[in-house]
């Protein structure tokens, strides 16, 4: 929609977890950088942490391509599988030919394959997203995986990844032996207010934005305010904002155009501007002064017959007339 007018490549604020996009504070980079070293030297247990919408997918999908060819990665998403789900995903997702007997046949699997990868020089990787909504049993069968593993090292990465109520769940009596076994724990924070101008900044430039400063300075004043520095609420107003931006052919995105798109985010209705802006002022506008004489001639009238007076209707007609002038 708006791609041509503002001379972008493709859409800059998109909510897909495109590390291309990634904006990599000094707080990014390090949680990156742990997170890296944690898998290549096989650590084991591993946590990451952060508040919805902060970029943990992102960053993720960042240490997938660093690792590119030199790990087999399972990818979980639904935290809601018991373990014998979680199992057979996590078999599917490395290609196993797994036996569908037993639970021991799949772990048995899963051992060979592990062995196998090691041999090639391969590490592998599981990552648990959404870990948090895992109970305390599942979590602690997800423990019993790190026992793959020779006298030298870890044959299995397991990557916990979740809100900070993952953190709250470790600490159940339950899990302590799995919190005894975590090497390396890491959470990303929202980004600071100073921040934010140049994350939007960045995204506008791998998009292939003609011009950087297209968000004024109020502009994303007003955007960090709202945003509380959670990434996602930046993309889905900054994208709101150009919706808006293109619609009144605006080439800058002012402070004004973005409290109309929190608006639209927190009513559900579109302000508009200019002349569709004016009329629906003006029909506001006119329906509170025709309330305003409707009250007005009732008051008149009640107070005629509450004092027993007779009202001229001709009359009371005329002086309707004359109010009306008055306001239009």
């Amino acid at each position: 929609m708006y791609l041509d007018f503002y001379g972008f490549d493709e859409r800059p604020f998109k909510l897909t977890p495109d590390p291309k996009f990634l904006y990599q504070t000094a707080v990014h980079r390090e949680v990156l950088a742990q997170l890296l070293y944690g898998v290549q030297q096989s650590k084991g247990f591993m946590v990451f942490t952060g508040e919805i919408g902060t970029g943990k997918t992102t960053l993720l999908h960042a240490l997938l391509k660093r690792l590119d060819e030199r790990a087999a990665v399972a990818f979980l998403f639904n935290s809601t599988l018991s373990f014998d789900g979680l199992l057979e995903y996590i078999l599917e997702d490395f290609g196993i030919n797994k036996p569908t007997y037993s639970q021991a046949q799949r772990l048995f699997a899963l051992n060979n394959f592990l062995i196998e990868r090691r041999r090639v020089g391969q590490t592998t990787v599981i990552i648990l997203d959404e870990a948090q909504n895992l109970d305390a049993k599942t979590l602690e069968q997800v423990r019993l995986l790190s026992n793959f593993e020779t006298p030298n090292e870890k044959l299995l990465q397991i990557l916990l990844v979740g809100q900070p109520e993952l953190r709250a769940k470790l600490n159940l009596p339950e899990l302590r032996q799995l919190k005894q076994r975590i090497a390396l724990s890491s959470t990303v924070r929202p980004l600071l207010p100073d921040e934010i101008q140049q994350y939007i900044r960045t995204r506008l430039r791998i998009a292939k934005a003609r011009d950087l400063g297209i968000f004024t300075d109020g502009a994303v004043a007003r955007i960090a305010s709202f945003s509380g520095g959670i990434p996602r609420l930046v993309n889905i107003v900054c994208d709101h904002c150009l919706v808006i931006g293109y619609a009144d052919q605006e080439r800058r995105i002012s402070r004004s155009i973005v409290d109309q798109a929190i608006a639209t985010l927190e009513e559900g209705s579109v302000p508009r501007r200019g002349a569709r802006a004016r009329g629906a002022v003006k029909g506001t506008y006119n329906r509170t002064l025709h309330w305003a004489l409707a009250t007005f001639m009732g008051l008149l009238f009640g107070t005629a017959v509450s004092l027993s007076l007779r009202p001229d209707v001709s009359y009371l007609q005329a002086l309707a007339r004359s109010a009306r002038g008055l306001f239009w």
